[in-house]
């Protein structure tokens, strides 16, 4: 068991300093003070733009001690995507709006790295799954069309900006019960295309009226939701696109994924996200980069309905699993109770372990062909703390032992067990 520095992003929509997570955890993980700065994301992964690396020694970097060590990764995972970890694990603290954004498929993400590596990073499609960590907000996926053709009709800003020929579409189809997604995509792009100042004049209309309405009733909260993002990016294109989308939010321990290919944002909270090794991102509103908008418009599959939310399924008296239909990663919440112990079994493929609560000891059992990795002089057993990150090679099991007064979570990543 190897234990690794990770780094922080310093993104504009993380919380600052001391109220995010990921700053408490990376201070913890680093040895470096808490910085008056935004502290958005903890990567814990091989990402060229987020790499891990050994605690220990010359700092080599975790991706080049895995294709130095390959069987650590098992023998499925390591013949499928070669000496490379095909997951990213990720703490979130989200303060304002993350952009309107998908992810691509392969074939896109091979395409959009051809064409602009500068802007597209890899290669690699990014399916992704965020557990909450505390009350967590986001869009979604795209409503369903009744709920589209409601606010068409209620909110007669959205459909200026869509314009009138684009809602009656979608409002026919409703009412023909005939297939939605053409119309719908129609809809979509008009909106997301529409001039500037016909955004911005609606957008001001919209807000007026519900600064009006919010003294006589109260507003859904899909309108407080238009006010907040308004404030935070005043006017822009992507206050409406919420409209378009399923706001949820999750409870602590819950979870949504999102496939490629649908629209999502996250607007506040924290989070654990675990994805396909990929940074590729596609935006096109709440976002003062690049914005690829007609290449959104186009890619979303334009599937409707809520997101299916995750709530862990309990298979001991310490361990929740999250999986979803993904081959690349699933993820445990392993949470030992105070003076409590508890095994994590030894699994076909390499784990990635963050240490998100309490003290206690670990202590990492290896298979006999992988004798040698013990010897590492970052190789693991002993006190385990707040914010320690491991890597965790294939066929290794781990001892866990809680300290007294403090229980003590894990969060593990590894490939789907469907893999196996």
């Amino acid at each position: 068991m190897l234990r690794l520095e990770c780094p922080a992003q310093h993104y504009d929509w993380g919380k600052m300093g001391n109220e995010s997570t990921v700053a408490t955890l990376h201070s913890s993980n680093s040895g470096k003070p808490v910085r008056d700065l935004p502290y958005a994301e903890l990567w814990m992964g091989t990402h060229p733009s987020g790499p891990s690396s050994l605690a220990s020694g010359e700092k080599t970097l975790l991706k080049d001690w895995i294709k130095a060590h390959p069987d650590t990764l098992g023998e499925v995972v390591h013949k499928r995507w070669g000496a490379e970890l095909p997951y990213l694990f990720k703490i979130l603290s989200v303060a304002t709006a993350l952009s309107i954004q998908a992810h691509p498929d392969k074939k896109l993400a091979e395409k959009l790295h051809a064409d602009r590596p500068n802007v597209y990073k890899d290669d690699n499609h990014k399916p992704e799954m965020a557990v909450a960590i505390s009350e967590f907000e986001a869009l979604s996926g795209f409503v369903t069309t009744e709920d589209l053709v409601a606010a068409l009709e209620s909110v007669p800003e959205l459909k200026a900006a869509v314009g009138e020929a684009a809602s009656a579409e979608v409002i026919s189809a409703h009412k023909a019960g005939s297939d939605p997604k053409a119309p719908f995509k129609e809809a979509f792009t008009k909106l997301m295309t529409c001039e500037p100042s016909v955004v911005a004049e609606s957008i001001t209309t919209l807000v007026a009226r519900l600064k009006t309405e919010k003294a006589s009733r109260e507003l859904t909260p899909k309108e407080s939701l238009i006010l907040r993002i308004n404030d935070q990016y005043p006017k822009d294109v992507g206050v409406l696109s919420a409209y378009f989308l399923n706001y949820v939010v999750l409870a602590p321990g819950e979870a949504v994924y999102m496939a490629a290919n649908e629209p999502h944002a996250y607007l506040y909270g924290e989070c654990a996200e675990v994805m396909a090794t990929s940074d590729n991102v596609v935006r096109a509103g709440l976002t003062p980069k690049l914005r690829d908008t007609d290449i959104l418009c186009s890619m979303l599959t334009y599937n409707q309905g809520l997101p299916e939310i995750l709530r862990g399924e309990k298979v001991d008296e310490c361990t929740k699993h999250y999986r979803p239909p993904f081959d690349e990663f699933a993820m445990d919440i392993i949470t030992v109770p105070a003076a409590g112990k508890h095994t994590i079994p030894a699994g076909p493929g390499a784990a990635v372990l963050l240490v998100f609560k309490g003290e206690g000891s670990a202590a990492a059992t290896l298979p006999a062909e992988l004798a040698g990795v013990a010897q590492d002089p970052s190789a693991h057993a002993g006190a385990v703390g707040l914010g320690q990150v491991f890597f965790l090679p294939a066929g290794a099991s781990v001892k866990l032992e809680a300290k007294e007064g403090s229980d003590l979570c894990i969060m593990k990543c590894m490939c789907s067990p469907r893999i196996f």
